[in-house]
This record gives structure tokens, C-alpha cells and sequence, in this order.
């Protein structure tokens, strides 16, 4: 009694019940006060011929029909009462009142059968909606529902098939995360295990050399830990921000002395096109490495060539761009590029020690200081990577202000 199914038949079953019975009341009803009023009238019309021979006079034909609207009305209100109807009357009713109820009872079972194809109908999607959903549970991820039914049921199949889509897809990330985590793990311990053996063996001397090499694979291996764990953080909504008020100027210039030797070193010049601009409400720490990931990654890809780094306005917002003049990116990789562990150019990025999450990072941290971050590139011009940052309250009003002063001017 429980299932849906079964309640739409019993409730198409109910109604067309219901509307039976009121029906053939009303017909039994009518049709009993019908049939005395006209055995009434034929009474009183037999009785008019009879008393029209007795004078000797010859009633005319269909005389009851013939008399006045006032006797006519007068036998409408005369009707014979149930007691005088002999057995062919009364049998009359009961063959109406048997025909009614064979009628209702055909009623009920074509609405018995009309009900449970319906509400069969109505339930199946529901039927298949429950089952993928215990086939999703059982990590069986291809399974999707054919979008049938009513309106509001093919809008529910295509939400389940959406989040379908969205959970599949997260659970493919998931896995390659794992993967990649336990790939880049390996190899540095890999390069440790071999040195220490060879060490132990006496191939290698305990040099300090040696011994640099490998403080450098512990290093390597403490990075991803800290880039894995503050991915994990983002990912549930943890990462520990202090924001404050951040004059970004001095960071830029900052960032650009930093990774001015490094550019130098491989011929590529770097650029700095910013002025004095209002406060970003923001981390200045998470903000000064977001920078820094994305002049790193600038200078990895454009050896001899030309990085710039600009700062400008845009919609009540600072806008950072790096630009560079290397390769590009294809159209079909430019949307991963801030994936984990993505690499376009894997060959070089694991020969330059990247592990492929300063992209990742990067975008975790601005969009955690409600900001957006994004990347246009066209292979053999360069890229540009950006990002933008709410400003402050009073640097926004000031902005305001400002505008508004310069329209009505």
C-alpha cells in the first residue's frame, strides 16, 4: 500500500467509483420519478377514453395529448405510487437498476486498468531514477537515465544526469590525482633509495656533494607535500587566509627583482608596467606567491624571449597580467592548464623539477580571496596568464566617486 503505484490505481479506481455511484443514483432517482409520472399520464388518458365511450361520444385520437396545459400539469404532479405498480413495472426497474450496476462495475475495472497503466507510466521514471542511483552507488559511474515522461519527470532525469556527468568526472580526477601523487612520490624517492645504496655499496662517496643531492630530493618531496596538502585545504573550503588591506605595487616589484637573475641567466627580459593603484583586499603572503608561480611558470616557457608583468584597473577590480612571448599553448590544452599535475609539455616540465601544481595552487588561492583567474594564449605568439582582486571598500567608493565625477564633467 506503500508504493506510489499502487496509490495512483486505487485513487484512479476511487474517483471513477465515486463519480459512478453519484451517476447512477441521480439516473435511478430521475428515472423512477419519470416512469410513475408516465404510467400516471397513461392512466389518466385510458381513463378519459373510457368515460368519452360511456357518453357515446368518440374520443378523438391521441386525446391525451390534446388537453390543456393546466390538466397537463396537473397529472405531471399526479404520479402512481410505488405500491400500485404491478410485477412487469417493477421488473422494468430492477432490469435498470441491474443494468446500472453492471455498467458501474464495468466502469471500475476499465478504470482499474486504465489507473495501472497510467500510474505505471508516472512511476517507471522514478523505477529508473532509483536504480542508477543504486548503480552509482555500487561505482558503476557510466549509468544514465533516458530522459522520458512528464515535464517535471525528464527535468529530474536530466539532473541526475548532470550531476552524473560532474560526479563521474570528479571521481576521474580523484583517481588520477592518486595516481599522480604516488608517481611524483616515487621518483624522488626513487633517486634516494639509489644514492643511499650506492652509498652503502661504496659505489658513491659520502661526499657532501652526495649528500647536497639528496637534501635536494627531501626538499622536493617536502614542496609537493605542502602544494598536495594546501590543494586538499581549498578543496574543502579550509585554506587559512589573513586578508587585509595590500598595496600591491611594492609586491610586484618585489617579484620581478626575484626572479630578475634567474631571467638574466636565460636571456629573457623582464618587464614591469605598473603604477600606484588602491589596495586589494587580499593575503599578501598568498598573493605575493600567486605572482610568483606565474612568473616562474612565464620564464620555464620562454627562454630568450620577453615576460611582462602588468597591473591595471577593471571594473572595480586589479587586474594582473602576465604575458610572455614563448610557444603558446594549443586551444584544446589551454582549458587543463590549471588542473593538477597537468603539464602541456610533461618532457620539460619534469626535466625544470615541476610537479605540475603551481598553476593549481595559484588558482586555489585567488579563489579563495574572491578573485578570478583565467589564461588566453595562441601557439607561436605567447600567453597571458591573469587574475583579478576585489579592491578595498574605501579604494572601491573612491573609484566610484571618481568615475562619476568624470562622467559629469
Amino acid at each position: 500500500m506503500n508504493r506510489l503505484s499502487v496509490r495512483l490505481t486505487l485513487a484512479f479506481v476511487g474517483v471513477t467509483l465515486a463519480a459512478l455511484l453519484v451517476v447512477a443514483l441521480l439516473i435511478d432517482w430521475n428515472t423512477d420519478q419519470q416512469f410513475r409520472r408516465y404510467l400516471a399520464q397513461v392512466a389518466d388518458n385510458n381513463a378519459a377514453q373510457a368515460t368519452a365511450v360511456a357518453a357515446g361520444a368518440t374520443p378523438a385520437p391521441g386525446m391525451g395529448g390534446m388537453m390543456g396545459r393546466g390538466q397537463q400539469g396537473d397529472m405531471r404532479d399526479h404520479m402512481i405510487p410505488p405500491e400500485v405498480l404491478d410485477i412487469r413495472e417493477r421488473g422494468f426497474l430492477d432490469q435498470l437498476r441491474n443494468v446500472l450496476v453492471i455498467a458501474a462495475l464495468v466502469a471500475g475495472g476499465v478504470g482499474l486498468a486504465l489507473g495501472t497503466l497510467i500510474s505505471r507510466a508516472l512511476v517507471a521514471p522514478l523505477g529508473a531514477l532509483a536504480a542508477a542511483a543504486r548503480d552509482f552507488a555500487a561505482h558503476r559511474w557510466d549509468r544514465r537515465v533516458p530522459v522520458s515522461g512528464t515535464t517535471e519527470m525528464a527535468e529530474v532525469a536530466q539532473a541526475f544526469n548532470a550531476m552524473a556527468d560532474e560526479l563521474q568526472r570528479a571521481e576521474t580526477l580523484r583517481r588520477n590525482l592518486m595516481a599522480d601523487i604516488a608517481h611524483e612520490l616515487r621518483t624522488p624517492l626513487t633517486v634516494m633509495q639509489g644514492n643511499l645504496r650506492a652509498m652503502l655499496d661504496g659505489v658513491y662517496p659520502l661526499e657532501m656533494k652526495e649528500v647536497a643531492s639528496l637534501y635536494d630530493e627531501t626538499r622536493l618531496l617536502a614542496r609537493l607535500v605542502s602544494d598536495v596538502r594546501e590543494l586538499a585545504l581549498a578543496d574543502a573550503g579550509q585554506l587559512p587566509l589573513s586578508n587585509g588591506a595590500v598595496d600591491v605595487l611594492p609586491l610586484l616589484r618585489g617579484a620581478v627583482e626575484t626572479f630578475g637573475l634567474a631571467a638574466d641567466a636565460q636571456g629573457t627580459m623582464l618587464e614591469l608596467q605598473a603604477e600606484n593603484m588602491p589596495p586589494v583586499w587580499a593575503d599578501a603572503d598568498r598573493l605575493l606567491q600567486v605572482i610568483r608561480n606565474l612568473l616562474a611558470n612565464a620564464l620555464r616557457h620562454t627562454p630568450g624571449g620577453q615576460v611582462t608583468l602588468l597591473a591595471d584597473l577593471e571594473q572595480g577590480a586589479l587586474r594582473v597580467t602576465v604575458r610572455d612571448s614563448g610557444e603558446g599553448i594549443p586551444t584544446e590544452k589551454l582549458a587543463h592548464v590549471f588542473d593538477r599535475f597537468y603539464r602541456a609539455d610533461p618532457a620539460r616540465e619534469r626535466s625544470s623539477g615541476s610537479v605540475g601544481l603551481g598553476l593549481a595552487i595559484a588558482k586555489a588561492w585567488v579563489e579563495a580571496m574572491g578573485g578570478q583567474i583565467g589564461a588566453n594564449s595562441e601557439v607561436g605568439k605567447g600567453s597571458a596568464f591573469w587574475f583579478t582582486l576585489p579592491l578595498t571598500t574605501s579604494a572601491s567608493l573612491k573609484a566610484a566617486a571618481a568615475t562619476t565625477a568624470t562622467r559629469t564633467a
